[in-house]
């Protein structure tokens, strides 16, 4: 598998109901790790800016002033939309290739974590992710957890459906210019954190013609455990693309942190998860048990 480049910029444009995503950008992005010990990237950027790890999550882009529709509607509109789009993908298949990184202090590698999958379906009709690639991990200071893999699957391609709507507070913050795209931007944030769930928390950027999700920006949020206290997750930036002119569809997730950890020493690490080759599964036709069809009358 070809390394990953770091070092481009991009931008987002609507060409033909579709975002192009000129030159893979600095860093690769970052996954969130537990700590095995003691113990601190680019990305290709499809995107519009670089990944804000200042702590300031503010609205890129000119603003266009207020909305012309009440913010109620944009809400309600976006997460419907979101609703069609989660059902959508799950009639996809796509190859997905995650690359985590750890840094030493001159921003050198020095452990890596591959894996490339296909997700796809068995031939039973069920969704499943055959692994295609996952040579040796030389990740040393730190481990990929369960929570990693969840939020890999979850939490990167998020999706504010309008059946989880309830489950956040969704802030308005501005309508700005972002690239060639007019977006609202929203603010994100569960309501309350329920043992063993895992949720999204930052800020969204929604297409003002499309109603769907462009752009999100935040971090897992979650109930602390004993199994988590000693954890630490970074900010992700997820950029999607318009596929088949209709519904925005990850494309590639970034991060590049320093994880600070209570009992052990900071890691930097760096993050990416490219989604691509994104192609509609199949009509599949179920077949049943024989049954004799009656004679027809001779004419």
């Amino acid at each position: 598998m070809a390394d990953i480049c770091f070092e481009c910029g991009g931008a987002l444009r609507r060409s033909a109901g579709i975002i192009l995503l000129v030159c893979f950008a600095a860093a690769c992005a970052l996954l969130p790790l537990a700590a095995q010990q003691q113990g601190s990237t680019g990305a290709p950027s499809g995107a519009p800016k670089a990944l804000n790890t200042s702590g300031d999550e503010g609205a890129q882009g000119s603003t266009l002033g207020p909305p012309a529709i009440p913010v109620e509607e944009i809400i309600r509109q976006f997460t419907a939309r979101e609703s069609e789009f989660k059902l959508e993908r799950e009639q996809f298949i796509y190859t997905q290739t995650f690359v985590f990184q750890t840094l030493d202090d001159s921003n050198r590698v020095d452990g890596e974590y591959k894996m490339t999958s296909d997700i796809t379906f068995n031939d039973r009709g069920k969704r499943v992710e055959v692994v295609t690639y996952a040579p040796t991990p030389t990740l040393e200071r730190l481990s990929i957890e369960k929570e990693d893999l969840d939020d890999l699957e979850n939490l990167y391609p998020f999706a504010l459906t309008a059946e989880d709507s309830a489950k956040y507070d969704i802030k308005y913050v501005d309508h700005v210019q972002l690239d060639e795209l007019t977006t609202y931007v929203f603010d994100v944030a569960p309501k309350t954190l329920e043992k063993n769930q895992r949720y999204f928390q930052g800020r969204i950027w929604v297409d003002d013609k499309d109603f769907g999700i462009v752009k999100s920006f935040g971090k897992p949020a979650y109930a602390k455990s004993k199994r988590t206290e000693n954890s630490a997750f970074p900010r992700f930036e997820t950029f999607r693309e318009n596929i088949e002119g209709k519904y925005w569809f990850p494309t590639y997730t970034r991060a590049n942190e320093v994880l600070r950890f209570k009992q052990a020493d900071d890691v930097h690490i760096r993050l990416s998860v490219r989604y691509e080759n994104y192609k509609r599964f199949g009509v599949t036709v179920k077949i049943g048990p024989a049954t004799k069809v009656p004679d027809q009358p001779k004419k």
